[in-house]
C-alpha cells in the first residue's frame, strides 16, 4: 500500500512542477525516476518498460533498400591491454590521492591524479604518455597483471571488426598493424600489405566499476581510462597510404578515425600534420561520404583547428560521445559553454542545442554552405540522438535505435538484448531546446524514437538498455557508430527522404 502512495505522491509532484511551467521539468523527472514509477503504478503481469522498447526495436530495426557493399577504414589500430585500474596503480605502488587532469602524463603519478580525476566523474579519457621507458616499465606490469586481457584496439579496428560481422560487407582496414593485431582481428578485414608492421602498438585500458571505490573516489559509473605512448598513431603514419588505397578499393564509405591522437605529440607537430591530414582527406572523391570517429581530447586549440578551421567541414558525418560534445562546444564557445561538465545524465534540450549549433556552424544546414557535414551520431550512457540536415540520409530511425539495441547487448557481453540485465535509465520527458520555441517531447516504449525538428535539422532520440553489471565498456562508441552507420543511406542527389 505504502508503495502505491508513495508513486502516486511523485506522481502528483512531477504534474505539478509540469503544469506550472517549471523550466527543469526534465530535471525534475530524471530526479523521481519516472520509468520506476510508472512501473509501481503497471500490474505486475504487465511487460516492463525495458521488454516493450526491446520488442519494438526487433520489430523496427531494419537495414536500408540500398547498402554499402565496401566500407575503408582508417587509422588508428593497436592492441588494447585491458586492466583494473585500481588494481593496476595497487600493483605499481602508487597510493589513492586527488584527481587533477594532465593534457599529457609525464610520470605514474600524473597517471594517477588523471585516473582518479575521470574515474570520480565516471568519464571516459584517452591520454598520451610521453616517456616512452617509464610507459613500458608500466605495460610490462599491465600485461603480467592477474585477469589482464588483449584486445583488437584502436577506433579504426574496431569499427572494422564491427562492420565484419555483417556477412555481405568488405571491410579495408588501414592503420599500423602488428603481428599480435593480425592474428585478433576477423579474417573478413582486409589488410594491404603497406599497413603491416614488426612491432605491435599497445594501448592500456584501465577499467573501472560502478560503485568502485579506491580511497576517497568512488565511479559513479563503469568507465575506462586510456593511456599509451604510440608514435605509429600519433603522427597518423598511414593516413596517406589509407587515402591511395581508396582509388583501387573503391569504397561506397570511408570511415576515419585517429586525429585525437596526435594531441599529445605538441602544438607545432600537430598543426603541420593537421594541414597534412585535411589535404590529404580533401582527395577523397565528394561522393563517397566520409564519416569522422572523435575520440577524448583536452587542447582547445587542437579541437577548433579539427571544428573551425579544418576537418569537420570536410567530413560527412561524424560521432561523439558527451564528453567530447562539451568539450566542442567549450572550444568553440558554443551554447551551454559554460558548463564545467555534465551532471548526471545529459539534459537532451542541452544536446540539442549543441547537436544544432555545429549543424549551423560547421555544417550545410544552410544550403548555399560548402561545408559537408550533414549528420551526428551523439551517445551518451542513457539515450542517443541521431541529427542529420534533411534530404541527405535515409533510415535513421532504424540507424539509432540499431546503435542504441548494440550498445545495451555489447555491454553485457552478450548478442542480443536481455531485459533482466538491463534498465532504463533516460529521461521519458524532455524539452527540445533550452531557448524558444521550445517543444515539450514525451517518449512513447512502444513505438521508440521520438522525433523532432528544428529547421531543416531533424533530431531522433531513443534510449539505451543500460546494462546493470558491464562486462567491458572498450569499444562500446566504436561499435554504436558502425552499427549506426551500416543501417543508414546516404542520399547523393540530396532528395528528401
Amino acid at each position: 500500500m505504502w508503495r502505491k502512495a508513495s508513486a502516486v505522491a511523485l506522481l502528483a509532484l512531477a504534474v505539478g512542477y509540469f503544469y506550472c511551467g517549471s523550466p527543469d521539468v526534465e530535471t525534475v523527472l530524471q530526479y523521481i525516476s519516472l520509468p520506476s514509477l510508472q512501473m509501481s503504478l503497471q500490474n505486475p503481469s504487465q511487460s516492463s518498460l525495458e521488454q516493450v522498447i526491446s520488442t519494438a526495436w526487433e520489430g523496427l530495426i531494419s537495414l536500408p533498400t540500398r547498402q554499402w557493399a565496401k566500407v575503408a577504414v582508417g587509422v588508428n589500430a593497436c592492441v588494447d591491454v585491458v586492466v583494473s585500474g585500481v588494481g593496476l596503480l595497487q600493483a605499481l605502488a602508487v597510493d589513492p590521492g586527488t584527481g587533477l587532469d594532465h593534457e599529457v602524463l609525464l610520470s605514474k603519478e600524473d597517471l594517477k591524479e588523471a585516473f582518479i580525476h575521470y574515474m570520480g566523474r565516471g568519464a571516459a579519457a584517452e591520454r598520451f604518455f610521453s616517456d616512452q621507458e617509464v610507459f613500458q616499465r608500466i605495460a610490462r606490469a599491465a600485461a603480467e597483471y592477474p585477469g589482464a586481457k588483449l584486445y583488437v584496439g584502436g577506433n579504426a579496428a574496431l569499427i572494422s571488426q564491427k562492420l565484419a560481422t555483417y556477412p555481405n560487407l568488405t571491410v579495408l582496414l588501414c592503420g599500423p598493424v602488428g603481428p599480435k593485431l593480425h592474428e585478433l582481428l576477423d579474417e573478413q578485414i582486409v589488410v594491404p600489405p603497406e599497413s603491416l608492421q614488426e612491432m605491435d602498438e599497445y594501448h592500456l585500458i584501465m577499467e573501472y566499476k560502478a560503485g568502485e571505490q579506491w580511497g576517497s573516489t568512488q565511479a559513479p559509473q563503469a568507465n575506462r581510462f586510456i593511456f599509451s605512448h604510440d608514435v605509429s598513431n600519433g603522427g597518423m603514419s598511414s593516413l596517406e597510404m589509407f587515402v591511395a588505397s581508396l582509388e583501387e578499393f573503391q569504397p561506397d564509405l570511408v570511415v576515419l578515425s585517429g586525429l585525437h591522437m596526435m594531441e599529445g605529440q605538441g602544438k607545432e607537430l600537430w598543426e603541420e600534420r593537421l594541414k597534412e591530414a585535411v589535404s590529404v582527406i580533401s582527395d577523397i572523391r565528394k561522393d563517397i561520404p566520409v564519416h569522422l570517429e572523435l575520440a577524448s581530447m583536452i587542447d582547445r586549440d587542437f579541437m577548433n583547428s579539427i571544428m573551425q578551421e579544418q576537418v569537420m567541414p570536410i567530413v560527412s558525418s561524424i560521432g561523439l560521445n558527451e564528453q567530447e560534445l562539451l568539450f566542442l562546444s567549450q572550444a568553440g564557445e558554443g551554447p551551454h559553454a559554460e558548463l564545467a561538465a555534465w551532471k548526471g545524465i545529459p539534459e537532451v534540450a542541452q544536446v540539442t542545442d549543441i547537436l544544432l549549433w555545429i549543424l549551423e556552424e560547421h555544417g550545410r544546414s544552410d544550403p548555399s554552405s560548402e561545408a559537408d557535414l550533414t549528420r551526428i551520431h551523439f551517445h551518451t550512457l542513457a539515450y542517443h540522438i541521431l541529427a542529420t540536415v534533411d534530404g541527405y540520409w535515409g533510415n535513421q530511425e532504424a540507424a539509432v535505435m540499431a546503435g542504441a539495441r548494440v550498445a545495451s547487448s555489447q555491454a553485457c557481453g552478450l548478442q542480443a538484448v536481455d531485459v533482466s540485465k538491463v534498465e532504463l535509465k533516460a529521461p521519458l520527458q524532455f524539452y527540445s531546446s533550452h531557448h524558444e520555441p521550445q517543444e515539450q517531447l514525451t517518449f512513447d516504449p512502444a513505438a521508440p524514437v521520438t522525433v523532432w525538428h528544428r529547421g531543416n535539422v531533424t533530431f531522433r532520440f531513443t534510449p539505451v538498455l543500460v546494462c546493470r553489471q558491464p562486462l567491458r565498456t572498450v569499444g562500446l562508441g566504436d561499435a554504436i557508430s558502425a552499427v549506426g552507420l551500416v543501417y543508414s543511406e546516404f542520399n547523393n542527389n540530396n532528395q528528401t527522404f
